[in-house]
């Protein structure tokens, strides 16, 4: 389809009616930014020569302060979100993967989840599954199905218990409640982007439709006191841009880190004037590290100064940052690609305006680390509520179906080679 397109573009490039040209310019340019065939700088090359070859003002075209496509602006919304939607969604809403060599594989092990298409049941376990939360820990992440068991009114089946789905793998942890799957992303982009490769994958084998992920964590506040929620409105990296960059074959790609305008609304609607604490909308950065990248001084190398951290703070404040973490960016980014709606809630543990060390008592941590978790399940209540399946049984309770005992065992021995 690129090649017809091509075709059609250099056939009709020429014509005299501006307007059918510019058109065809734009939808040119969205196909090959979609499909991410172009790095940055060829992209930049191939809009320099729009701009003169066709006298066309490059600020409609791309956004120069980020230097990222801005698309929308001069795009139909409505039809954007159409072409978008059919690359990423099946005709009855299940999540379509942009890899059209899964469907072609015998069986797709997930290794790091000790799941695989062809050994489980992946419909029967996951099928009724509408929301993914995700946090770093495990521990966290049990507590938190805990929680939301209680807060739905789930029931388990009698005699059963939760259980930990991804327990051979050894590396993320993986709880069914009903609607919800609560699974640990451990720490930093690399982790996270894994287990999001596999979830995707997940809900591709298992056909749900329309999911939505949350990402709820702990995080530095910058100039917002410990305690206070921070709903993301945007994920961008150390530098300030809001892409997701990656070395794909030795090229580098970059993903826009977007997450969905509606669902932070929603969830800022939820927000009670009467919790002890703030909640507030805002910039997320997410780095590389914790020490040197997040400018704290109290790492094993630091090649700066008091004053070059406060000078990078201020700076980080004065462009609207409200808090830094270490995942948001990599889950921005690819659950846009997939098509996901999706959405980043943390919790800050200190106002890195006034230090770089934590000394708030583990009990006020861990109570402000269910904030978050609080806000998500509210909207999760909500949601439930009005579809009429609040306080439900399910035969899904997050239990293993294996259905090729031979295949399973061979997922378990793949998955436990992966250390």
């Amino acid at each position: 389809w690129r090649m017809k397109l091509i075709t059609f573009v250099t056939q009709h490039i020429k014509r005299n009616n501006f307007l059918f040209r510019f058109s065809i310019v734009k939808v040119f340019v969205y196909c090959l930014w979609q499909e991410s065939i172009l790095n940055m700088n060829r992209f930049n090359d191939f809009i320099n020569k729009i701009e003169i070859n066709y006298n066309i003002d490059r600020n409609k075209i791309i956004n120069l302060n980020c230097d990222v496509c801005n698309l929308n602006d001069i795009f139909n919304c409505e039809k954007c979100d159409k072409l978008r939607h059919s690359a990423t969604r099946y005709s009855d809403g299940s999540v379509r993967l942009r890899n059209p060599n899964i469907e072609l594989m015998d069986q797709d092990i997930l290794y790091h989840l000790a799941l695989g298409s062809e050994s489980h049941d992946l419909v029967g376990m996951f099928g009724d599954v509408k929301f993914i939360c995700m946090g770093g820990t495990p521990k966290r992440m049990e507590q938190f199905a805990y929680y939301i068991m209680q807060e739905i009114g789930h029931k388990l089946p009698a005699g059963t218990t939760l259980l930990d789905i991804s327990q051979y793998s050894y590396r993320y942890a993986m709880y069914k409640v009903g609607p919800v799957l609560c699974i640990s992303h451990g720490m930093g982009i690399p982790s996270v982007g894994i287990l999001l490769h596999e979830i995707i994958k997940l809900m591709y084998h298992a056909r749900v439709r329309d999911p939505i992920f949350f990402r709820m964590g702990t995080s530095g506040g910058i100039g917002l006191e410990g305690g206070t929620v921070v709903i993301s409105d945007e994920a961008v990296d150390g530098q300030l841009r809001p892409y997701f960059e990656l070395p794909v074959l030795g090229k580098l790609i970059q993903r826009p880190a977007k997450l969905d305008k509606k669902l932070i609304r929603e969830l800022c609607a939820l927000s009670d004037t009467e919790d002890p604490y703030s909640t507030v909308v805002g910039k997320t950065m997410c780095t590389t590290d914790f020490y040197e990248g997040q400018g704290r001084l109290d790492g094993a190398f630091c090649d700066f100064t008091e004053q070059d951290k406060m000078e990078f703070l201020e700076k980080l404040h004065n462009a609207g940052v409200s808090n830094i973490e270490m995942e948001s960016l990599a889950f921005a980014a690819l659950t846009h690609h997939a098509g996901i709606k999706a959405a980043v809630i943390c919790v800050t543990f200190i106002d890195r305006l006034k230090g770089d060390q934590i000394q708030t008592p583990k009990e006020v941590l861990d109570e402000w680390q269910m904030r978050p978790q609080k806000l998500v399940s509210r909207y999760i209540k909500r949601y439930l509520q009005k579809k009429g399946r609040i306080s439900h049984e399910s035969l899904s309770s997050g239990s293993m179906c294996v259905k090729s005992p031979r295949r399973f065992k061979l997922v378990q021995q793949e998955s436990e080679s992966y250390d």
